[in-house]
Formats: structure tokens, C-alpha cells, sequence
């Protein structure tokens, strides 16, 4: 059999790569483990930063907001003051961009809560006898890829002006709070916990003495937390809790296991002294994953309990043999059930999912992520009506037997509110912002202003005049904007974005001699190369072409990231690299491919679930020199190859053990000089790694000194001067001008935000950062290295 010319390359690359991981093994050094951030340490350094942004040399320059204009993001819980008609005053929870307020019922927000160590909000709470005190918990609740940890609770005592950290740090997770309707020192709070480690901050916690010290009222164990809080408005000593036993894995969504047990409802008549589970007639433990549950106001022994149920139940149709993200289905599960009591909890009936028809639609209720959603609100003055949140935001108006889809705004529904005075005003949070509802849901609309907290994931630009920038965001897909200079670097007004070629997580690249030609790699390590100018499948979009290497059948199924990188050689632009588990190489812009890598991640095969883990994550070609490429993997692998592939070097000595290698940057400036970020997010760590090589990585210098806080998502060198350094952080942009020395905050406008992404456009000289909540921003370049005013960098002598 003849064989293409591709899988020439293909078969031929293959055989020489098998030779190089004999010839070339990683090299075996003793791991050094690095544990979680103690939650005191996370608190102090986050003080330290604050001093060093009041501090710094470029505190009086200013970021401005470059959009979406037209794009929100995750909203994941409202407050609303009462009475209605008296005060138009209500708050906002996002996901990862601070809390909110409005004074006029949403035409406009203004952020109350957007300095801070963590602008992840859980929730948050309004005293029912002062409107003016104010509960907020950091940490979302909702686990998936984009969720951010918490510091503890915060009180604000002046409507959101002022706010006072109140202890429970380490809960990482604050899924609600319950101030108690007669006695406002009492507090109750549901803490989920760490995210990715387990420990003892979870579970219910109480304060009587408005919030100076704290009891932990209901534990379970160190991997079983509280989601869900619901004190009996007659008798307020009767509180119920959910607890949901999980704990996430780099490779693994917190799904049940056969292990599970821990999952399950709680009560407690005596104000949290003595708490008794309830459990009667729900599935069994090891079925019960994440549970949302409500009561009826005006009457609270009628609950209703949204179980995310791992029964069985039924084998998947062809068609459903994989799942939204195109990875293999482990079968269909029940899902999103229903659970009924009328006595006060003693005993639950599913109501749900009891005819054909219902059952199929409860099965899809939440796709195959259940845990993040478990939200169910009962109508308070009627105990037959019931809402549910999911991928949309479904009601039952017959007690819970059958649901159907109201027809909103957006997806993946996190927050409602009903007006408990009258049950026609709802109000809805979900993934692209806010909406109101005057009729139970019939018919809705976005509030008059958007709140400005798209959540980006990357960023890069084009050479057109003027510049575009492209990003994905979370549940949105993919954007782009102009960045306009028209009326001067210091004015670059918001823009309306419009959608681009990828998915809601794609990295980008632009042809730099030709802007309409675009790639994107999207879901899990997917590759589509775009050409504006060429209608595509739909008005706006491009014609498009998938380009993603092919494997034969009995090869290793590809592994990619959500964010598999790739990138454009600076060499030849029809040269293009894209990182799965290998590396891949096309020399005519993708329409053939060859591997020049072995698996470069340590994988191990009971690390192989649900969620693509030991993949590549960074990978950097050096500008000066063809064939220089350095990779880094999510399980901590880093290597270098100075061959264009031939032969791959382990450079991990020194390092810390299997921390995210987040970014790669080979200089502009030095041959052996090589820039790296880790990122230890996924071990609950928030140290700040920063890392210098210039012997191609054969050792390697921590440059992370001065910077307070992680963790670290990007770093990059500076156009015009080689000793100016960027790195953006789930807090802030750092900038050093001596070479990473000492460091600065840069600007002094910029909320706390989590900078996932940053360029330099090399012409224009301006700087952009892509944020996970508030969208991109850009400052103008001249003001940090002088662009303007100096010669380039090599007129000028080294020290």
C-alpha cells in the first residue's frame, strides 16, 4: 500500500522519536513536593501586595477598559432589598468579577467589591433587619474548569462602601449564607472547602456574635462539605443543610465514586447544637452527589430537593457515545431528580422523571456536569411551583412531576430570586449576566446596563492597522476587537466585541503577513484554520477548515488541554506548531502534519479519566534561531530541543514537583535565555513561580522574589528593552525593569482580577490583558519602557 506523502512524514517521525526517548530519558531527580498555601500566608501576602500597589513607581498610570461592552458573564447569586416599590437596591455575586450593586433597579451597577484576595463570590447576603449589612462569600461553588478559590467571608456595615474580612479563610468555597430574620449576630454558613485538597474547613459554620468568632456546627469529614443552607421562616432554629462529599482531580470532575458516602441533607431543630440526617426515601448515599434544596415560605414543611443521582439509567444511544466535548460517555445516569416532602423532611418521594418523556428531559436537565449547578427554588406563596437551574432554567407548576424550559436569556443557570411579596418578579443570574421577569417567566429582559465581567481565557493580536485582539471567553466563544488609537494612547474607548473562529476555550494565532487568516485551537486541543474574505458556514463567519493532526486507529488517542497551545513560527508563517501529549509540526499551514515529539508528560494511566490530563500547556519557539522550542506540561515536564524534534532534553531539575507549567517564553534578546511560569492552582497553592534560564534550562533561577502573591499565569518580555519583564497573576499585572530584581505593581486603577493572559503589541506598543472576570484592558506601552524616546535595545551596553 502506497502511503501519503503526510503519513510518510508521519510513519518516518514516529520510528525516530522511539529511538530518542531510548537515547534520551528524562532525567530521574528526587521530586520536591510543595504543599497547599496556609490561608493566613494567602491573607498576608495579599496585604503586601496592597502596600506594594500604593507603593509603586507606576501607581499613577491608568488601565483603560477596552470591553465587551456587549458581553456579561457568570452571575452566581442576587440580593434584593425590601420592600419593593420603597428601594430599587440590589446585589450581584460573580463568578470571578467581585460583587455589585444598582440603586435603580439595574440601569446601572457600580462595583462594591473589587479589591481583594479573591474576587470569586459564592454568595451573598443582605441582614433582613438592616439592608445596609452586607455578607459576602468568597469562593464559587460551582466546580468546574474555571472556578476560583475563596478567602473567607466579608461584612460590610455601609451598603458595599466599606467591607471587613471575617474569618473562615480556609473554607475555599462559600455556597451560602443565612442571617438569621430576629437576631442579626447570628450567622450561618455553608462551606464547601477546598476545591482540589482536602481538610477540615468545611461544613456548617455559625457565629453568634456577628461574625468574631466562629463554630463549626456540622463536619462530616475532610472531603464532605456544606452547598446549601435553609433556615424555617417560622421557626428559626430549624435550619437544614446539604453536604456534598467531593473532591476535584486534575483528571477527574468531583464525580461520585463507589466509595461515596458522605452526600446527603441534614437538620437541626435547636439551632445547630444537635443535626440529624434526612435521608429517608432519597437514593441511596453513593448515588447522592451535589443537592440544592428549598422549602415554601408560607409553607415550610413542604421541601423540594434537586439530587444530582448517579443511578443508572439506561446505556447511551450511538449518537451519545460521547459527550459535549466530544470525549467517550461512561453512560447515562439519572441526573437532575426531584425529591418532594411534606413533613418536614422525615420523608422524601421523586416527583420527577416518572413518565418517558420526563425522564428523558430530566436526564438532560444538566447535561453531564450536574455539580454545577444544584440550585431549585420553591415560589413562597406557592408550594407547587418550583424552578430548577441547569443548562437553562426550568419551572414545574404541578408540584414537581413535570418540567419544562423557560425561554431566557443565555446558559447554565446559577441564581434566582423571587419577589416573596409577589411571585411574579424573578430575577435570573446565569453564565452571560443578569435578567428580570415581570410574569413568572414568560417573558424576559437583560437589565439596561451589562455588568463588564466576561471571563476571558486567552488573548493574542493581529498586524492589521488598527490592531485587532482575539480571545475566548467562558461560555460565550470566541471574540475579537479592534483597539482603536484614533484619539490618542491614553483615550482607547470600550469596544462591542464581535464573534471569532474557535470555541469558549481556543487559543489563537494570526498569520502576522496576512490578518484575515486565523487559527484557533479549540476544545481540548481541536485545530480549525480560518480565512476572512471567504464566506463561511454562517453570515460573519469565515470560511473555515479543521486541521487537526490525524492519528491511525491502533495510535494513542490524542490528549489536549481545554487551552492546547500552538503558535505560528516567527521564522516562516507557514510553519505552525500545536501541542497535545506531542508535539506537532506542519510546514504548509496545517494541511499536513508531523509528530517531533515523543509523549512528553509523565503520564500514568489511573490518571486517565473524564477531564484531559498529562498534556502540553506552553510551548515557545525562540525567535532567534529555527528549531529552538521549548515545551511544558500541565503535570510539570519541561524540555527543551534544539533540532527542530530530533532530540528532547528534560529540563525539570530544581523545579517543584508536577506544578502546571503555565507559560514558556524563549527571549528576543539571549540565544540560551528561556522564561517560564508555573501555576499551582490545582494543589491549592497560591505561591508565585517565576523561573529565569539562560543556559536553554538547564538550571534555573527563581526571579518570583517581590511578587506577594499567585498563582502565576503569564509572563513576557518586553518589545524594546530586555531587562522589563511582565507577569500576570490571579491578582494583578508585576512589571520589573531591572530584569526581575525587584518588582512592581503596574497601574493603580485595576481591580483585583485574575490576569490569565497579556501581550505587548510589537508596533503600536500597547499593552493588553485578557482578565478571567472583567474583561480585557489595555495601557499604553510608552509609559513603561520609553519607547518614544529611546533607541533600540541593543545601542545600548549590558551592565
Amino acid at each position: 500500500m502506497r502511503l501519503r506523502r503526510s503519513q510518510r512524514i508521519f510513519t518516518l517521525s514516529f520510528t525516530l522519536l522511539a529511538l530518542a526517548v531510548l537515547i534520551f530519558p528524562q532525567q530521574a531527580k528526587k521530586p520536591v513536593r510543595i504543599t497547599t498555601t496556609d490561608p493566613a500566608v494567602r491573607l498576608q501576602a495579599y496585604e503586601k501586595h496592597v502596600e506594594m500597589k500604593a507603593a509603586s513607581k507606576f501607581k499613577d498610570l491608568k488601565w483603560q477598559f477596552l470591553g465587551p461592552k456587549n458581553q456579561s458573564g457568570r452571575c452566581t447569586d442576587v440580593a434584593v432589598a425590601s420592600p419593593k416599590g420603597k428601594t430599587y437596591t440590589m446585589y450581584v455575586a460573580t463568578a470571578s468579577g467581585g460583587a455589585w450593586k444598582t440603586t435603580n433597579e439595574g440601569t446601572t451597577w457600580v462595583p462594591v467589591f473589587d479589591q481583594g484576595p479573591s474576587m470569586s463570590i459564592g454568595d451573598i447576603a443582605l441582614d433582613p433587619s438592616n439592608a445596609e449589612k452586607v455578607w459576602l462569600g468568597t469562593g464559587e461553588a460551582n466546580i468546574f474548569r474555571s472556578s476560583q478559590s475563596g478567602a473567607g467571608v466579608y461584612q460590610s456595615s455601609d451598603g458595599g462602601r466599606t467591607w471587613k474580612h471575617m474569618g473562615l479563610a480556609g473554607t475555599g468555597t462559600v455556597a451560602r449564607i443565612v442571617v438569621h430574620p430576629k437576631n442579626p449576630d447570628v450567622v450561618y454558613v455553608a462551606a464547601g472547602g477546598t476545591e482540589w485538597t482536602q481538610d477540615p474547613d468545611r461544613g456548617v459554620f455559625k457565629t453568634s456574635d456577628g461574625g468574631k468568632t466562629w463554630d463549626k456546627v456540622l463536619f462530616v469529614d475532610n472531603e464532605t462539605g456544606a452547598y446549601d443552607l435553609v433556615m424555617d421562616p417560622q421557626n428559626n432554629d430549624t435550619v437544614y443543610a446539604a453536604v456534598w462529599q467531593r473532591t476535584r482531580k486534575k483528571w477527574n470532575d468531583p464525580r461520585n465514586t463507589a466509595a461515596s458516602a458522605g452526600s446527603g441533607i441534614w437538620k437541626t431543630t435547636d439551632g445547630g447544637k444537635i443535626w440529624t440526617p434526612i435521608n429517608n426515601g432519597l437514593p441511596e448515599a453513593k448515588f447522592r452527589g451535589r443537592i440544592g434544596f428549598d422549602l415554601c415560605a408560607t409553607k415550610p414543611n413542604v421541601l423540594y430537593a434537586l439530587v444530582d443521582n448517579y443511578e443508572k439509567s439506561r446505556d447511551p444511544s450511538q449518537e451519545e457515545m460521547s459527550n459535549s466535548y466530544g470525549l467517550p460517555s461512561a453512560g447515562i445516569i439519572k441526573g437532575a431528580t426531584i425529591y418532594r416532602s411534606d413533613d418536614a423532611g422525615a420523608t422524601w418521594v421523586q416527583t420527577s422523571g416518572l413518565a418517558p418523556e420526563q425522564k428523558k428531559y430530566m436526564e438532560r436537565h444538566s447535561n453531564t456536569y450536574g455539580w454545577v449547578f444544584g440550585q431549585i427554588r420553591v415560589d413562597p406563596n406557592d408550594e407547587n411551583t418550583v424552578y430548577t437551574m441547569g443548562l437553562s432554567l426550568h419551572v414545574s407548576r404541578d408540584g414537581g412531576k413535570t418540567f419544562a424550559r423557560l425561554r431566557t436569556h443565555g446558559s447554565d443557570h446559577h441564581a434566582l430570586w423571587i419577589d416573596p411579596q409577589n411571585s411574579n418578579y424573578l430575577i435570573n443570574g446565569f453564565d452571560q449576566g443578569l435578567n428580570v421577569s415581570y410574569d413568572k417567566g414568560l417573558t424576559w429582559r437583560y437589565f439596561q446596563d451589562v455588568l463588564p465581567v466576561s471571563q476571558f481565557f486567552n488573548l493574542n493580536y493581529d498586524m492589521d492597522t488598527p490592531f485587532r485582539v482575539y480571545g475566548s471567553m467562558q461560555d460565550h466563544g470566541s471574540f475579537r476587537a479592534k483597539v482603536d488609537l484614533s484619539k490618542g494612547r491614553d483615550k482607547i474607548e470600550p469596544q462591542e466585541f464581535e464573534t471569532a473562529p474557535g470555541g469558549e476555550g481556543s487559543n489563537h494565532a494570526i498569520d502576522p503577513t496576512n490578518p484575515n487568516i486565523v487559527y484557533s485551537a479549540g476544545f481540548y486541543g481541536t485545530l480549525e484554520r480560518s480565512e476572512y474574505g471567504k464566506p463561511g458556514p454562517f453570515p460573519g463567519y469565515p470560511d473555515s477548515k479543521t486541521i487537526l493532526p490525524a492519528q491511525y486507529e491502533d495510535e494513542p488517542r490524542l490528549r489536549g488541554q481545554w487551552l492546547a497551545p500552538f503558535l505560528i513560527s516567527s521564522h516562516n508563517p507557514n510553519i505552525i506548531y500545536h501541542g497535545m501529549q506531542f508535539v506537532f509540526r506542519s510546514l504548509d499551514r496545517g494541511d499536513t502534519w508531523e509528530k517531533i515529539s515523543p509523549d512528553l508528560t509523565a503520564v500514568v494511566p489511573s490518571e486517565q479519566g473524564d477531564i484531559p490530563y498529562h498534556t502540553l500547556f506552553a510551548l515557545s519557539e525562540s525567535p532567534l534561531k529555527y528549531g529552538l522550542l521549548y515545551a511544558g506540561t500541565d503535570d510539570g515536564n519541561v524540555w527543551v530541543t534544539k533540532d527542530g524534534g530530533r532530540k528532547w532534553t528534560a529540563i525539570n531539575a530544581g523545579l517543584p514537583y508536577q506544578k502546571w507549567v503555565s507559560r514558556l517564553v524563549a527571549s528576543q534578546y539571549k540565544m540560551a535565555t528561556v522564561y517560564m511560569t508555573q501555576n499551582g492552582k490545582r494543589d491549592d497553592d497560591v505561591t508565585p513561580y517565576v523561573w529565569k534560564s539562560d543556559d536553554y534550562g538547564k538550571t534555573w533561577v527563581d526571579i518570583s522574589k517581590g511578587i506577594p502573591l499567585g498563582p502565576v499565569n503569564v509572563i513576557r518580555e518586553d518589545p524594546v528593552d530586555p531587562k522589563i519583564l511582565y507577569v500576570g497573576t490571579d491578582q494583578a499585572v508585576y512589571v520589573t525593569t531591572d530584569g526581575g530584581a525587584a518588582w512592581n505593581v503596574l497601574g493603580g486603577n485595576l481591580p483585583s482580577t485574575y490576569v490569565h493572559d497579556l501581550i505587548i503589541h510589537p508596533r503600536d506598543n500597547i499593552i493588553v490583558i485578557a482578565t478571567h472576570g472583567r474583561g480585557m484592558w489595555a495601557l499604553d506601552g510608552n509609559a513603561v519602557n520609553e519607547k518614544d524616546k529611546r533607541r533600540p535595545w541593543f545601542f545600548y551596553e549590558e551592565d
